[in-house]
């Protein structure tokens, strides 16, 4: 039986709640609803107008709903008064194809039918920028191997402290926080969960960080590449495969720890890895990330080739531990619905077909790559990897053909736009138009 909203809402002097959705481009929209209309909207909806956001709709089109997820509820922690939800978008009595959290149960339910389920974490890297995004916040932050100077991290200490103490107060088991590769860049880890869960929490750590920032008169950034010389921001998910609550990845027999079901999983998304980058890195500016020169630390520490290798960082996917992989691909940018859906169908796709990853390699990528000139290199512009997800035709049946064909029909329309204004070029400046409409994605 559901939760009772309202119920809730009075035990935790709850006032109003933010009913939310994302929609393709990662966008998170809300309404704010009063506590005494919450009885309502949990059964019906709040309305939304869906040519408002990136789902290719019409101003014709009958109004959608969204229908909160009481499982997914997160009281504010510095605003008590206000619950967080998470919905899944309905129209005409239907859920919404390109809904991303309806695309991703979607998977979800597909994987269930063999009594599995996705658990992954991830790994969300942000700077802390000034107002105008023209700067990192901290003019002090200025080494060339800036990654996990304490100096710099205590300087910032009461708001990742804020941004933890919340994760805490949540549930979420928060175990470190760090100075990332890039100056004025940070990350913070928190325990992995079913992949829905994880979604809703990614989305809802995106939210907070910023809020959080701007309360301590900072601006921060998931924009994959707001400064051309230092490192980008990437975020990295780690992926298993559970019956109950056993690791249906792991076997120990196995020289990196995994079971012929993980090589399967993660031979499909090496399969499908150009195509998918549409959906990991959505962005324009997402392919100053990948495919990068080498950065002031002296690494850009993001793939270029499509590849898989043991605890080893210089490749799309490592295996870190035994009973899961790393996927590196994803940028800052990336919508959290999508990266767990996009995964889930690739990993369906290759346990399917028993698709064979091939043999890892064990070298070092950024270095070696003219030693393997076979092997596939990813993507260099977003265009490229729509045109991949085009052609796709295991992703279009994974995801319905209409709502892979939207996704794409909506990117290049924003290609189209920066077209006419500027041209992308990686050894020039990252352009205003990029900064303009990315910073806060």
């Amino acid at each position: 039986m559901a939760k009772n909203l309202f119920k809730i809402a009075k035990q935790k002097n709850i006032k109003y709640f933010l009913i939310s959705f994302v929609d393709l481009f990662g966008v998170l929209r809300s309404k704010l609803v009063p506590a005494h209309a919450i009885k309502d909207m949990q059964k019906a909806g709040a309305g939304f107008a869906g040519f408002a956001a990136w789902l290719d709709m019409s101003p014709a089109d009958s109004d959608m709903f969204g229908i909160p997820d009481p499982d997914s509820l997160i009281q504010l922690p510095w605003n008590k008064e206000v619950g967080w939800l998470a919905s899944d978008l309905w129209m005409n009595g239907k859920p919404v194809d390109a809904s991303p959290r309806v695309m991703l149960k979607k998977q979800i339910k597909k994987l269930k039918k063999q009594n599995l389920t996705m658990k992954s974490g991830v790994e969300c890297e942000y700077f802390l920028i000034s107002q105008d995004g023209n700067s990192i916040a901290d003019p002090r932050d200025t080494q060339s191997k800036p990654c996990y100077d304490q100096s710099a991290l205590m300087r910032r200490y009461d708001l990742i402290k804020e941004i933890c103490d919340c994760m805490i107060e949540m549930g979420w088991g928060p175990y470190q926080n760090d100075h990332e590769d890039a100056n004025g860049q940070f990350e913070m880890n928190w325990d992995y969960s079913d992949c829905l869960k994880t979604a809703d929490r990614h989305t809802f750590f995106k939210y907070m960080v910023k809020t959080i920032a701007e309360k301590h008169g900072l601006r921060a950034t998931f924009m994959p590449k707001p400064f051309e010389n230092l490192t980008g921001n990437g975020c990295h998910a780690h992926i298993s495969v559970w019956q109950g609550k056993k690791n249906k990845f792991l076997d120990k027999s196995d020289k990196l720890g995994l079971s012929k079901m993980a090589y399967n999983f993660l031979g499909g998304v090496i399969q499908n890895a150009s195509s998918l980058s549409a959906f990991f890195n959505p962005t324009i500016n997402s392919y100053r990330r990948i495919n990068a020169p080498p950065t002031k630390s002296g690494a850009s520490w993001s793939p270029s080739s499509i590849s898989y290798t043991g605890n080893n960082r210089t490749h799309m996917i490592r295996i870190p531990d035994p009973g899961r992989f790393e996927l590196r691909l994803m940028d800052g940018s990336v919508n959290p619905y999508l990266l767990q859906a996009s995964v889930l169908a690739a990993g369906l796709y290759g346990l399917k077909n028993n698709v064979d990853p091939g043999k890892p390699l064990d070298c070092n990528m950024y270095t070696d790559y003219a030693k393997y000139p076979d092997l596939p290199k990813l993507p260099d512009q977003l265009e490229q990897s729509l045109d991949q997800l085009k052609n796709n035709k295991e992703m279009s049946e994974s995801f319905g053909k209409e709502v892979v064909e939207s996704f794409i029909k909506l990117r290049k329309s924003e290609i189209k736009e920066f077209n006419s204004k500027e041209s992308f070029d990686k050894s020039k400046s990252i352009t205003k138009w990029e900064k303009d409409n990315t910073l806060d994605c």
